[in-house]
């Protein structure tokens, strides 16, 4: 069993390819490598933790697009929500959904939530924190982290990827 964290993949979303660069040419052509990308990763006893914006959902129909294609996915599947979630994502059957969720995975404590944050619980105590909403603009820092699939090469991330790429982060601001 493993866990697996991303976040904007922005399924259904046409503009986010111009605004983000991403290598397709349509959203139909993206979502089919994001949920082929995810297949390959997620296994039937694995956690996927998407960290927001899941995909542009206005109607019942794109609800219905977006939940076939998740039924493709192995696993289960948390929702932490973004600020492009809405009633209909949170109707995709979602193991769980949350604003922040806190877990620990292979010994390390994280605080999950779609926007960065300067400050999270425990972070005095190693908490790592993940997040996405910012997609190419900010990687973090150390001690927080960017799991947005702009980030790492259009894929899901499973821990030791992503305690490995913060240990080579700039250091946390000095905050109160």
């Amino acid at each position: 069993m493993a866990n697996w964290y991303t976040a904007d993949l922005h399924l259904n979303h046409q503009n986010v390819i111009r605004y983000c660069n991403r290598p397709f040419a349509t959203a139909a052509e993206m979502d089919r490598a994001y949920i082929e990308t995810l297949k390959s990763c997620i296994g039937p006893r694995d956690d996927l933790w998407i960290l927001g914006d899941v995909a542009m959902i206005w109607n019942a129909p794109h609800r219905e697009y977006i939940a076939a294609l998740f039924r493709e996915v192995a696993g289960r599947k948390h929702l932490v929500t973004g600020n492009h979630d809405n009633r209909h994502t949170a109707k995709l059957g979602w193991a769980s959904v949350q604003q922040i969720a806190e877990l620990r995975d292979d010994g390390t404590r994280l605080v999950l939530c779609h926007y960065p944050m300067l400050s999270w619980p425990r972070m005095h105590n190693g908490a790592v924190h993940l997040f996405g909403h910012v997609h190419t603009e900010y990687p973090g820092y150390r001690g927080a982290v960017n799991v947005g699939v702009d980030q790492w090469d259009h894929r899901p991330v499973r821990i030791d990827e992503i305690l490995d790429r913060e240990r080579h982060l700039p250091e946390r601001p000095r905050i109160v």
